[in-house]
């Protein structure tokens, strides 16, 4: 089950589809194939607009349990952005039938903010560099999260009467987010998919229910949580910040991998050294 992010689309997988369906096809062993289900979030896209609230990730991740009514009794959850909370509370809702969750960038558990001198002095220098990003992002990014959290309906408007406003909203993340940050992303990530999944949004008027599922939520996206048990695998790319020490709370994590390249969508930006990290994770979980 793979779940994508905001502001992204079912798109963000196109290009690891064929490899982890069909390796043999990509000079790969047969035996890691996989079965793939790869649902749009609900308000989002083809599973747009919602005409509910309270779709938090405990309820997306109920609904996709649901999976078990397509034949499938065991399974695989990996997920990016918001994806990365979804799978594992895939896990949480599910841990008799989920084999294992694999995320990008990180489960998502970060600690509360600012960190006492002692406790930030114990840090290695790529965990203290990652907490001075999200110490960034929050002063000079958050914008945004505000504006979709409080006002998504009044956004909306604006957002599905412009095509170049939808644009200019869902890439201005992509200038953020992909790696290398001079770079313009579609110079890192190719014009194609890009202008895709603007038009997934423009096409389905989602901007506001998917703004809203992504961040009004009537639960703290941050609120800690049990632990289920169900091996987690990460994968942290040169942008994302994901800290292991304090993501072990939460999860069980037997599988992290630090890389020093690639951005927040890295299923578009480094779609082989991701496959290639969900296949080394669940080959023993099979």
């Amino acid at each position: 089950m793979l779940t994508h992010g905001w502001p992204g689309s079912v798109v963000e997988f196109l290009d690891i589809i064929g490899p982890l369906t069909d390796p043999r096809a990509h000079g790969g062993d047969p035996a890691d194939a996989f079965h793939l289900v790869i649902p749009s979030l609900p308000g989002f896209g083809f599973s747009g607009p919602t005409a509910d609230g309270g779709w938090d990730t405990a309820r997306i991740a109920r609904a996709w349990a649901e999976l078990r009514r397509l034949g499938y009794d065991r399974y695989g959850a990996q997920g990016g952005d918001i994806g990365a909370a979804v799978s594992p509370e895939l896990g949480r809702v599910a841990p008799d039938l989920v084999a294992g969750v694999h995320v990008n960038g990180g489960p998502g558990d970060i600690p509360e903010l600012p960190l006492p001198d002692d406790e930030l002095a114990g840090l290695t220098d790529v965990e203290r560099d990652r907490i001075s990003r999200i110490e960034a992002f929050m002063r000079e990014e958050f914008g945004y999260i505000a504006v979709q959290g409080t006002r998504p309906q009044t956004l909306a408007y604006g957002l599905t009467d412009s095509p170049v406003g939808q644009l200019a909203w869902i890439m201005d993340k992509f200038r953020e987010w992909t790696h290398p940050r001079p770079v313009e992303p579609d110079k890192v990530i190719d014009r194609n998919p890009l202008l895709t999944n603007v038009m997934i949004y423009w096409l389905t008027g989602t901007a506001g229910s998917a703004a809203y599922v992504g961040y009004a939520q009537e639960h703290g996206w941050g609120a800690q949580a049990a632990n289920s048990g169900v091996p987690t695998g990460a994968i942290v790319f040169a942008h994302d910040v994901g800290i292991r020490r304090y993501a072990e709370a939460a999860h069980t994590i037997t599988r992290w991998t630090d890389v020093d390249r690639g951005g927040h969508v890295a299923a578009l930006e480094e779609p082989p050294l991701l496959t290639a990290d969900i296949r080394d994770f669940f080959r023993d979980l099979r």
